[in-house]
């Protein structure tokens, strides 16, 4: 009885078999060349675990459970300067949090910058003006990727169970300048229906102009955020507004950067809740 209770633990602190993994098109040859495999660790600088080197972007599935299903599909991009991924707090607890609501969430590990051993040490140890020119480069191509995770979704609605005319794109930090160029670089095929740039890097993908058909878009971010984006949200803000598309900006006195879903006990902690009013407000949600 000790040995089968022993083998049930140890199964159970593996990571599930069912994962569901999407393997996206590589777009595009590169001069960037990846000497490291990509790979997934505890940050102790970040203290949150995260992936770097994503050389093939990819996408992991969650589903919810067909009788809670809504239709409504989000891919996730989390953030990490675009060398690192902080995939949990930005992007798998995201995702549990949205198929709990009926939501079908896809994880997107998008291309970044290649590194050493640990890319968040390299990303505090580098020189900005280093780090944003490294991620400027890389930029294009992860947002190809986040363009490229919209146009499968649609083709395979059916199969995920969405309807192709509800797939958002929701992305923080670094994957919310991913975000803004899924927004202002789509065709039809890989238009996205809704965007959501959480605390979005606007150094690296500055304001544009949105399309005539731009998407209604819902902001996120903080006025004591230490990288100083609050004024970028402001400015993404008021080009939506300015132009008369549908927008909704929620600036949070405090609650700094990359909070993600770790609480702080501030009233930032609700933002994905309040995501959630909008997109049922919007209907792109039908509860």
């Amino acid at each position: 009885m000790r040995i089968l209770l022993l083998v049930a633990l140890i199964l159970a602190t593996l990571p599930s078999a069912a994962q569901e993994i999407v393997q996206l098109p590589k777009t595009a040859d590169t001069e960037i060349n990846w000497e490291n495999p990509e790979r997934e660790f505890f940050s102790q600088v970040w203290t949150t675990q995260v992936v770097t080197n994503v050389s093939q972007p990819t996408m992991e599935v969650f589903r919810p459970s067909s009788e809670n299903n809504t239709g409504t599909a989000v891919i996730v991009a989390p953030g990490g300067g675009l060398y690192a991924l902080s995939i949990v707090n930005e992007g798998n607890a995201v995702a549990k949090w949205l198929v709990d609501k009926g939501i079908t969430a896809f994880v997107l590990k998008y291309r970044l910058v290649p590194t050493g051993a640990d890319g968040t040490a390299e990303v505090m140890t580098t020189l900005p003006n280093v780090v944003l020119e490294k991620a400027g480069e890389l930029l294009p191509y992860a947002i190809t990727d986040g363009l490229n995770a919209v146009a499968h979704v649609r083709e395979n609605a059916a199969k995920y169970g969405v309807q192709p005319d509800k797939i958002g794109f929701l992305g923080f930090s670094a994957g919310g300048a991913v975000t803004m160029g899924v927004g202002y670089g789509y065709e039809t095929a890989n238009r996205p229906d809704f965007l959501v740039p959480v605390y979005a890097w606007t150094d690296v993908q500055p304001v544009e102009e949105p399309k005539s058909d731009s998407p209604p878009m819902f902001i996120i971010c903080a006025t004591d955020d230490p990288l100083d984006l609050a004024k970028g949200s402001i400015a993404l803000y008021t080009s939506m507004q300015q132009a008369q598309k549908g927008v909704e900006l929620h600036m949070y006195a405090k609650g700094g950067h990359g909070f993600g879903m770790h609480g702080q006990g501030l009233p930032s902690d609700t933002w994905i809740q309040r995501f959630y009013d909008w997109a049922v407000s919007e209907k792109l949600v039908n509860p």
